[in-house]
């Protein structure tokens, strides 16, 4: 292997695997905070284990009813004290994290409430969710009217048009973290903090919500630490560390999750129902894993901004810009590009490494979307993966790698699909 090219086998060339040799050195302190702040985060991960005395019996499985699930329980106060919440919902009966959405949004919000999006445009499978796309079973379908206030030109919150638009019926404020499918910055907490200060400030008893969505343990706070009376999100991202299943999350205030709680299962019956169904060693073990696999997602998602910089293609954030959530942004102008860039992100994976991603109709969204993901857990998008809607700006949307060193083969392999069908400068 010519150069020390340990990829070579992969197809990846000397003049790309060098050239991503030289941006990960430049990475080096960069890499060295990124590990600080894991060190953090797991401190706060492992104590919280240890102060609710998690022991094998929490590893067993329990069916039918689920009663008295110690497991389920223990869980459950874990989640409380990372978030330092007064409760948590963490069950495998959450399918994803729009169904986590829903679940807080439909139990909190009653016919006549006013629900509004401080941050523009919610993430596109909440559109049907909300009723800005008409769906059976939306909360427009049963009363709820909904605002949004759009962002300013620099993507940022508006907090002047926030003041304006919160009104006498508005019983809910949303705030999502993360992107989506939109070139906006990623919120900071301390951002997230700002805008709840902002609506309390109106009203302290408006319910302000965050969609956590791929922000968990990328900073050393949460949103519920500057004020949100409730955080969501999916076991299948973050904090599932790669190996929960399925399942999603809500920490919050007692009064809120209770109400999430009978939505999900039943008036009167709440947080006593619902069986593990033998999840609980994974959700330990990848919440325990957590942190680390973050950190090399954030890593990836670093290295990816710094290629693609280089190569002459927006990244948002940018390479040098502090990073809020492990989503990683490149706006690369034609469906081709996009295409070449899944190709690759998928020839990396360890399953079905050999099939080639094709932009489809997927369920939830307006425009066909493609997608790369040779996962082990499907949909998981903490495992290394890519996608993105058919549309202008022609972004792909780069998240996950459950190490570092899988995240940058990813990335060298996209480098290459789109340097072998001439879609990038050839001089990288």
């Amino acid at each position: 292997m010519s150069n020390n090219n340990i990829y070579a086998d992969f197809g990846i060339s000397d003049k790309v695997f060098a050239f991503g040799e030289k941006i990960v050195e430049a990475l080096r302190c960069r890499f060295d905070s990124i590990d600080k702040v894991s060190e953090i985060t797991f401190a706060k991960v492992i104590r919280a284990m240890q102060k609710n005395r998690l022991n094998t019996a929490c590893l067993m499985t329990s069916t039918g009813y689920g009663y008295n699930d110690i497991g389920r329980d223990t869980l459950e106060k874990v989640y409380a004290d990372i978030f330092h919440t007064e409760s948590a919902l963490v069950r495998p009966q959450i399918t994803c994290g729009t169904h986590a959405l829903a679940l807080a949004l439909s139990a909190n919000l009653l016919p006549g409430d006013e629900l509004i999006s401080a941050v523009g445009a919610p993430y596109d499978t909440l559109e049907e969710v909300i009723g800005i796309r008409p769906s059976v079973g939306s909360l427009a379908e049963y009363g709820v009217t909904y605002k949004m206030v759009d962002l300013t030109d620099d993507g940022r919150a508006d907090l002047n048009a926030l003041k304006k638009a919160v009104g006498k019926k508005t019983k809910l404020v949303t705030i999502q973290r993360s992107k989506g499918y939109a070139t906006r910055p990623t919120l900071s907490v301390a951002e997230i903090g700002e805008i709840i200060r902002t609506v309390k400030e109106i009203r302290s008893d408006i319910i302000c919500m965050v969609d956590n969505c791929y922000g968990e343990l990328v900073e050393e706070l949460e949103p519920s630490d500057v004020g949100a009376d409730m955080v969501v999100g999916s076991l299948i991202k973050n904090l599932g560390g790669g190996l929960a299943p399925v399942g999603g999350y809500i920490c919050g205030r007692n009064d809120l999750i209770e109400r999430c709680a009978f939505r999900l299962s039943a008036p009167g019956l709440g947080k006593e129902v619902g069986p593990n169904l033998g999840t609980m060693p994974s959700f330990f073990e990848g919440l325990f894993l957590a942190p680390t696999v973050v950190a090399s997602a954030l890593k990836g998602a670093v290295f990816a901004a710094n290629c693609y910089e280089k190569m002459g293609f927006k990244a948002v954030p940018g390479a040098a810009q502090e990073r809020h959530d492990i989503i990683q942004a490149i706006e690369l102008g034609s469906k081709e590009a996009m295409e070449a860039f899944c190709e690759g992100i998928q020839s990396a994976a360890p399953v079905d490494s050999y099939v080639t991603p094709v932009p489809w109709a997927m369920p939830g969204y307006d425009s066909e979307v493609i997608m790369a993901a040779g996962a082990f857990v499907q949909g998981s998008s903490i495992e290394l993966s890519a996608d993105g809607p058919i549309r202008e700006p022609y972004a792909v949307y780069f998240q996950g790698g459950l190490t570092w060193n899988h995240a940058k083969l990813g990335i060298l392999m996209s480098i290459q699909k789109m340097l072998d069908r001439g879609l990038c400068n050839p001089e990288i």
